[in-house]
């Protein structure tokens, strides 16, 4: 046999080696089938008339159970009241059929079209119990709490390709029924005529199939031992120094039986040795060697260490753009020693964007301090939103370094000024860590924040200070730093090349197989299982990883598989060595998950990108991105996570269905050879200057030379803003008075938080607080929130104690809601002409609509209910700008077949992703595919818009 035909059986029926026979073997078991033409096409046959007489016998029987098993599967998974457990299928398959369904007969099916059907033990659910089961119910469900399943896992029912796996049940359309049954009969039909065309004369193609069937004939769960998952044998996991090579892992993937080519590019990074053949321009002092030795192991630095060393020693301010795990902290650390060494007076300020980084660097610093002989007593202090009052005018009076945020040198530090003046006076060091992730509007609000800073410095008398910033691999490092702080380019020394050394370091992208080989409009398998599955098979050869997601509810249901699929294989003791880690856990949580994975307690960590920035979590010997990331900054960032020691790691990009994903999977040069995307803060916005001078006016009276640090917008929203006084400084203006700073959020709106509260008997346990604006996606009676992996029912959601109640429970499924967001202009305040266009453009009041009016219950990507609620809208009030659409395109659009009010929606995302400040704007939003069920006109009549 050839290993095309050999390739095309085994596609078929999971034919092994084995299970195969050779040309010069053949056991015959039934009559083979007569010589028959071999056919060219490769064409699904239902579209030409087929003369099936020419088929064995057999598959002819076995076709005729396949079409009365594919009429009662359409039927019974539309209805969700009943179940597709074998018992309900084969008492119907009988009545059509009047023949007894066999379990044979399906495992042979099932070995024809394995990517289509599912035949397992699953746990049983109070839905497999329906009022369709036979009498032959109790063979099928004498397992353990278990219930045999019959489904077709195909994701076709006339829905588009790009639906993102939401399919609206087929029930509700006959001819789309028909059609998809249609279509899976044609299925059928091109698989047993491939086969016939793939088997050499000399072969049997039923007792092929036949030999195929008996590996997929459903083994009771009982009779599994503890150890068996996934056919594999159970292994206890080895330690992880004692863990096999990333290229020996990769080799035992490829081997497995669920491989099926997703690895379409793996590129490999050799291993790079670190330079340290700099020297630095002053010695360290024997104290700092000491302290370095003891502290951090280190003996020499690395050759971007010294230039940034060297530069600040110059009094040079420093960028330092290098990969994660590079040791930058030390480019700072050694300053500071050497400023503290000099005059014991000396203070610095670190911000960074977390207070989780900053807990974590402040416990490096002081262990730093504790090995340096003289600088014992030197205090460290942690100063933002959580420090108690009554505990900072001791800060200020007695801490050298403070490590704090944006946020807090904005809202307490700079509006009290006078108490920190003598901070300020000798302040030597300002260091803004992980400087790539202050872009936007946020990174715009920071750049005025630092010349405010900078601004009082100088009013004190301290125009000394030396600004470091570090940051991952960007884009024009220097240029962003100079636009952040407001410094000048010939005072920045630029550092990127990279002396650290690196291990071996191995990228793959792994694209999600077809679900079925042959026919890939049927899509491909779940991304997120896929990725579940890859993070397991790590974890079981010692391998360290962490898997990203990009939203907190992926995140969650990444956590929910690895429970369910490490419970029924039986690993607990992988499972207990698993965490998630994302926004909204307490910080006391967070902080112990840290804590656990940065003593090795933890093989996994299920986490969004709040752990994409440097907290020191340990080692981690592998990294699996579920989707690609916001951006190439993000995917190298993440990349990085992975071996942070010097060892060998790997790096998995698990790709989506989405447009952006499968570019990548296309051209996945670019992940590696594409620059980072620009990082964008915007000065020539009047409002938000306008904000940061009454602030600034608040704190010290401006005069019109302060342009110097505000640029020459400032003197004309001087003389319009702010209130001037007889000598010529400026003033708050009075409406802002006496906390201007209150009037500005620097990362958008700020929410009400929800306290989210589990009751299960009787318990009244805090599981985190969220946003009002996730209140009102995630928390409506009925739905189906995750924890930790753990699903609950939401109880009770009280908006006036900002309060909802959740009980623990075990379901299967998800929901989803079902919502619009609607934004309508109240108030038109200018008007712009269109280059080229008679269109015009408008700006103004506008009010934002948000509701959820339902919301679905999902089930293999899959609605099983559609549920209607009666919720209240939430509402805001903010500035917004819209076109009008001419009124002759919603026309044009529907002659095409195209629907208006889905491309203007589409036409509204391609506007956005124009803006520099994408991220910071938002657009109404609407899905036909959730209005499903209302039938009433809408109310709401206005322009295409």
């Amino acid at each position: 046999m050839s290993d095309k035909k050999r390739t095309r059986l085994q596609a078929f029926g999971h034919l092994t080696s084995e299970s195969v026979p050779s040309s010069s073997s053949t056991e015959v078991v039934d009559k083979p089938a007569k010589k028959r033409k071999k056919s060219t096409s490769t064409k699904p046959r239902g579209s030409r008339q087929l003369d099936l007489s020419e088929w064995p016998n057999h598959f002819n029987m076995l076709f005729k159970v396949f079409k009365a098993l594919n009429t009662v599967l359409a039927f019974v998974s539309s209805r969700r009241e009943l179940a597709t457990s074998f018992p309900v299928i084969r008492q119907s398959v009988e009545n059509i059929t009047k023949q007894p369904l066999e379990l044979a007969q399906v495992a042979e099916l099932k070995a024809l079209l394995p990517e289509i059907i599912t035949f397992s033990y699953v746990p049983s659910l109070p839905e497999d119990t329906t009022m369709l089961q036979g009498p032959s119910s109790q063979s099928a469900t004498d397992s353990e709490g278990h219930v045999l399943r019959l489904e077709f896992v195909d994701n076709w029912n006339g829905a588009s390709k790009n639906s993102q796996g939401l399919l609206i049940p087929s029930a509700r359309s006959a001819a789309l029924t028909k059609k998809l049954i249609d279509r899976r009969n044609n299925r059928f039909i091109q698989a047993v005529e491939e086969l016939l065309q793939a088997v050499s004369p000399e072969e049997d193609a039923v007792a092929l199939v036949q030999t195929a069937a008996k590996a997929c004939v459903p083994a009771k769960p009982q009779l599994q031992t503890a150890g068996t998952d996934d056919l594999e044998p159970y292994f206890s996991v080895p330690e992880p120094k004692d863990r096999p090579s990333v290229q020996e892992v990769l080799a035992n993937i490829v081997s497995q039986h669920w491989y099926k080519d997703q690895i379409v590019t793996r590129r490999t990074f050799q291993a790079k040795d670190g330079h340290t053949d700099l020297e630095l321009d002053v010695p360290l002092s024997s104290t700092i060697q000491v302290a370095l030795k003891d502290s951090r192991n280190i003996t020499n630095l690395y050759s971007h260490q010294v230039t940034a060393i060297n530069a600040i020693g110059k009094g040079r301010n420093a960028i330092v753009s290098t990969s994660t795990a590079s040791g930058k902290s030390v480019i700072y650390q050694v300053p500071l020693l050497r400023f503290l060494e000099e005059n014991p007076d000396a203070t610095a300020i670190f911000v960074y964007p977390t207070k989780a980084l900053a807990q974590d660097q402040r416990g490096a610093l002081e262990q730093l301090l504790c090995t340096c002989p003289g600088l014992q007593h030197i205090k460290v202090s942690t100063y933002d939103g959580d420090t108690p009052q009554d505990k900072r005018k001791g800060i200020r009076e007695s801490a050298s370094v403070i490590l704090t945020n944006f946020d807090t040198i904005h809202a307490s530090i700079l509006p009290q000024e006078d108490s920190w003046r003598t901070f300020f006076k000798n302040i030597k060091l300002f260091v803004m860590d992980e400087l790539h992730y202050y872009t936007g509007l946020f990174g715009t609000h920071v750049a005025y924040i630092m010349r405010r800073f900078r601004r009082i410095c100088a009013a004190v008398g301290n125009r000394r200070i030396h600004f470091v910033s570090c940051s991952a691999t960007i884009s024009n490092p220097g240029s962003h730093m100079e636009r952040i702080f407001g410094l000048d380019s010939s005072g920045v020394e630029v550092v990127t090349e990279d002396g650290a050394p690196t291990g071996e370091k191995s990228f793959v992208v792994w694209q999600p197989s077809n679900i079925d080989l042959v026919a890939p409009g049927f899509g491909r398998d779940s991304s997120l299982s896929e990725a579940v599955r890859l993070m397991i098979h790590l974890m079981k050869h010692g391998v360290r990883v962490i898997l990203f997601c990009k939203f907190r509810k992926a995140c969650e249901m990444a956590m929910k598989a690895l429970r369910v699929m490490l419970g029924m294989s039986r690993r607990g003791d992988i499972l207990q060595r698993v965490k998630s880690y994302r926004g909204g856990y307490s910080p006391e949580d967070r902080r112990d998950i840290e804590r656990d994975a940065f003593s090795g307690q933890l093989l996994g960590i299920v986490a969004t990108n709040a752990l994409e920035l440097g907290v020191d979590i340990g080692a981690l010997d592998a990294v699996i991105m579920l989707g690609f990331p916001l951006n190439i900054s993000s995917l190298r960032q993440q990349t990085g996570r992975a071996g942070r020691r010097s060892r060998d790691s790997l790096a998995i990009l698990v790709a989506e269905a989405l447009p952006v994903d499968q570019y990548y999977v296309n051209h996945p040069e670019d992940l590696f050879d594409k620059s980072p995307d620009d990082l964008v803060i915007d000065l020539d916005s009047k409002l938000t200057l306008e904000a940061h001078l009454q602030c600034a006016a608040n704190e010290m009276p401006i005069s019109l030379k302060d342009q110097v640090y505000f640029g020459p917008l400032m003197i004309e929203v001087c003389k319009t803003r702010l209130v001037a006084d007889d000598e010529g400084w400026y003033h708050t203006h009075h409406k802002f008075r006496p906390y201007p700073s209150k009037y500005i959020t620097l990362r958008g709106v700020e929410e009400d938080k929800y306290l989210i509260i589990d009751v299960t008997q009787g318990r009244h346990t805090i599981l985190e607080e969220m946003e009002m604006s996730r209140v009102l996606f995630e928390i409506y009676d009925g739905a189906v929130f995750i924890h930790q992996g753990r699903t609950y029912i939401v109880k009770e959601l009280r908006h006036s104690a900002k309060t909802a109640t959740l009980i623990q429970k075990d379901v299967d499924y998800i929901t989803s809601p079902r919502d619009y967001t609607d934004v309508n202009a109240v108030q038109t305040l200018r008007i712009r002409e269109i280059k080229g266009s008679p269109e015009l453009a408008y700006y103004g009041n506008v009010e934002v609509k948000v509701k959820v009016f339902g919301y679905f219950v999902l089930k293999d990507s899959k609605i099983k209910d559609v549920v209607d609620l009666d919720n209240d809208p939430w509402e805001q009030e903010t500035m917004g700008m819209w076109l009008d659409v001419p009124k002759q395109i919603p026309g044009w659009l529907s002659n095409k077949g195209i629907k208006p009010a889905a491309a203007i929606h589409a036409a509204e995302h391609a506007f956005l992703n124009r803006f520099a400040l994408a991220q910071d704007v938002k657009t109404e939003c609407k899905a036909e595919e959730k209005e499903i069920m209302i039938k009433k006109e809408s109310q709401r009549k206005r322009p295409a818009r």
